[in-house]
C-alpha cells in the first residue's frame, strides 16, 4: 500500500470527523480557513509558474467563498449581512482577475480581506465551559 495514498486518507476520514462533530460557528472558521490555506497555495504555484495548478487552487478558493456566501442569511435585510455578501462578491471577483493576471498581489488583497473577516468571526464566537 502507497504511505502517502493512506495518509491522505487517514486525513480525509479526520476531516470528515471534525465537520461532524463541530458546531454551525467552527465550520465557517474551517472555511475560512481552507480558503486562506487555497490562496496560500495557489500564490506558492503562482510562483512556481504552475499554471494549472494555481487555476485549480483559486477555483477552490472561489467555491470556498461562494459557499461563504451562500451561507449568509439575506433575508435577515441586516446592513452587516447586505456589505459582507458584496465583500464575498468582491473576493470572487479579484481571484477571478488574479488568476487571469497571473497576479499574486491580487491574491494577497484577497487574504487579507478573509483573514479581517475571519479574525471578526473568531471574535464572536461563543465561549463554551472551560474545564
Amino acid at each position: 500500500m502507497n504511505p502517502m495514498l493512506a495518509l491522505r486518507q487517514y486525513q480525509k476520514i479526520g476531516a470528515q470527523a471534525q465537520t461532524s462533530e463541530a458546531s454551525p460557528h467552527r465550520l465557517v472558521q474551517m472555511l475560512m480557513e481552507g480558503g486562506l490555506d487555497r490562496i496560500a497555495q495557489a500564490k506558492g504555484a503562482m510562483e512556481r509558474k504552475d499554471i494549472a495548478n494555481r487555476g485549480i487552487l483559486i477555483s477552490k478558493a472561489i467555491g470556498i467563498v461562494g459557499g461563504l456566501r451562500e451561507g449568509l442569511d439575506l433575508e435577515n435585510q441586516a446592513e452587516s449581512v447586505t456589505e459582507l455578501d458584496a465583500l464575498y462578491a468582491y473576493m470572487m471577483k479579484r481571484l477571478a482577475e488574479a488568476n487571469v493576471k497571473a497576479d499574486p498581489k491580487i491574491l494577497d488583497e484577497v487574504t487579507d480581506l478573509l483573514r479581517t473577516v475571519k479574525e471578526g468571526w473568531d471574535a464572536i464566537a461563543a465561549p463554551g465551559p472551560q474545564f
